[in-house]
């Protein structure tokens, strides 16, 4: 077996191969442990790339051990699927797409079963879908609710449909154990006794290899640079600095140079970028500079920052909008920012536990986002746009797609619905023009008709939200010849938390703590009958 086609590769990279140690081996070992798996079985494989160095350093010892084989041995595809969240980093979005044309023109180039692949959320589960749609909170620690719609679903989403195409697939994942020992914990958990492969946490015929997992971050730089890390006496005490060690920008296989890549790294303060996300067991990425430029996970995007601090100034715009979101996450402020009943309609009370006892209290959790606050955003979001666009930044923030999704989401709020229809005029007042807004979207009623509504209800003591969402029901079933289960939505619309906090409290928390002690007499009645039940059963036998 050929370990590298010589007349493909530069005679310096070859000495390399044939020569450099990675983590105690030979790079020649890896490139020749990789053809073997690659030529064990017809399974194809999906290379999660991220375009950060641990992701391009498996893709450049995948390709290299690709070039190694002859035509006909290159027998199955190799996916390289890069995960796009539509609110990437743009300087990172930029990179990752010239990576993946690059690689595929070198595959092309190379007669290599190579092909790159960008998946997104689908748009009714994008992040501007969610929060700024749907009302969702900023994502924090505890509420994390972006990976799974955002990264994991789009990628399983391919992974199952090759699946389904060639029955199983070899998931190839640059992870390190040294880069995360969690995750290492569980790829070592499901490894499959007396092969290099693991088990897919989540997704049936899918398996993982990981062909890098014993790299150090030198080792990774060494094939993406031939950067070495190097330790020297300073006044300031020993420090580790970074060296090119044949000085010279070192060429990925593909073609295409890697300093890019390494000033990315190099100015800024993350530690790693966002791994290709799969299941829930990878890692986040936290403060890393490879996510998400939205992320509010961390108290401080320190990466953002310190790019814009290297001479990324036109980012402060956006750092703005991301610092504005993280606002809203302060304990204190929440209620500036959010509605005080959920999107069920009911307050959520908060309950507390005195003698081993749940008790509610007057604390309730918060809502979603109130549509004013929604508003705002969108429109600062979009000003952020055109003024992007205006220094030659062509970014996208928000797709045309999200905005038909937002408005479709405001317009049939469950607890604020957008009866003025607002989404379209805050985007002409931006641009200065319309899209192309679709009828089955406009609104029933018009803006003088929900001022009319909310003038009148106060004088029957009803909320006008309520009697708004009544009046959308009724106009939903007419035209109808049956009209089942109308009684029943209607209920539940009456039922639903429509008075302030303060009056929602005083009036339901006594009932409410009622209600639970009651429901744990019945609970108690319940076990005394089953003890009774079952001394009967004893005696009787």
């Amino acid at each position: 077996m050929n370990l590298i086609n010589k007349h493909d590769i530069d005679e310096d990279y070859i000495n390399f191969i044939e020569n450099e140690e990675f983590s105690g081996r030979y790079l020649s070992e890896y490139i020749a442990d990789t053809q073997r798996v690659y030529l064990a079985d017809n399974r194809p494989w999906v290379i999660g790339y991220s375009g950060g160095k641990d992701s391009s350093a498996t893709m450049a010892l995948v390709y290299l051990a690709l070039l190694g084989l002859k035509p006909e041995q290159r027998h199955k595809p190799v996916f390289a699927v890069a995960s796009d969240t539509l609110v990437e980093t743009p300087i990172v979005v930029s990179h990752v797409n010239n990576s993946l044309e690059a690689i595929e023109r070198g595959a092309k180039r190379d007669n290599l079963p190579i092909t790159s692949h960008k998946v997104i959320p689908k748009t009714n589960e994008t992040f501007w879908a969610n929060l700024l749609g749907k009302g969702y909170p900023a994502p924090t620690r505890s509420f994390r609710w972006c990976t799974e719609r955002m990264k994991i679903d789009p990628v399983s989403t391919f992974i199952t449909d090759k699946v389904s195409q060639y029955d199983e697939v070899i998931v190839v994942l640059g992870s390190r154990s040294q880069e995360s020992a969690s995750r290492a914990q569980v790829i070592a958990k499901h490894k499959i006794d007396g092969t290099v492969l693991a088990k897919h946490t989540t997704l049936s015929n899918a398996f993982i290899y990981t062909p890098i997992d014993t790299w150090s971050v030198d080792d990774v730089w060494k094939i993406l640079r031939l950067c070495h890390l190097k330790s020297e006496e300073t006044p300031y005490g020993i420090k580790n600095k970074w060296f090119d060690k044949y000085d010279l920008e070192w060429e990925n296989p593909w073609g295409g140079k890697n300093l890019i890549l390494w000033n990315l790294y190099k100015d800024s303060s993350g530690q790693g970028e966002c791994p290709m996300v799969i299941d829930e067991t990878t890692p986040s990425c936290g403060n890393s500079r490879f996510g998400c430029w939205t992320c509010t996970v961390v108290t401080k995007d320190r990466a953002m920052e310190s790019l814009i601090q290297n001479g990324e100034e036109w980012m402060k715009p956006l750092l703005d909008l991301r610092n504005k979101l993280a606002d809203t996450t302060i304990i204190e402020d929440k209620g500036k920012y959010r509605n005080h009943i959920r999107r069920d309609g009911r307050m959520a009370f908060k309950t507390l536990t005195v003698e081993g006892k749940k008790e509610m209290t007057e604390g309730y959790t918060y809502g979603p986002y109130l549509l004013s606050f929604r508003q705002q955003f969108l429109k600062e979001l979009l000003e952020t746009q055109k003024q992007l666009s205006e220094v030659s930044k062509d970014i996208e923030l928000i797709t045309v797609p999200e905005l038909h999704a937002i408005r479709h989401e405001w317009l049939n709020d469950p607890n604020e619905p957008d009866w003025e229809d607002s989404l379209p005029k805050i985007f002409n007042d931006v641009f200065g023009y319309d899209l192309d807004w679709t009828v089955d979207d406009t609104n029933q009623f018009s803006h003088e008709e929900a001022k009319l509504i909310n003038e009148i209800s106060p004088k029957y003591q009803v909320a006008p939200q309520m009697i708004k969402k009544l009046i959308d029901l009724e106009t939903s079933m007419s035209g109808l010849s049956r009209r089942t289960g109308i009684f029943t939505k209607i209920g539940r619309i009456v039922q639903q938390d429509w008075e302030s906090a303060e009056e929602i409290i005083e009036k339901n928390l006594e009932s409410r703590q009622n209600q639970m002690r009651q429901s744990k007499e019945v609970i108690s009645i319940a076990e005394e009958l089953a003890n009774l039940e079952a001394l009967i059963n004893k005696e009787g036998v």
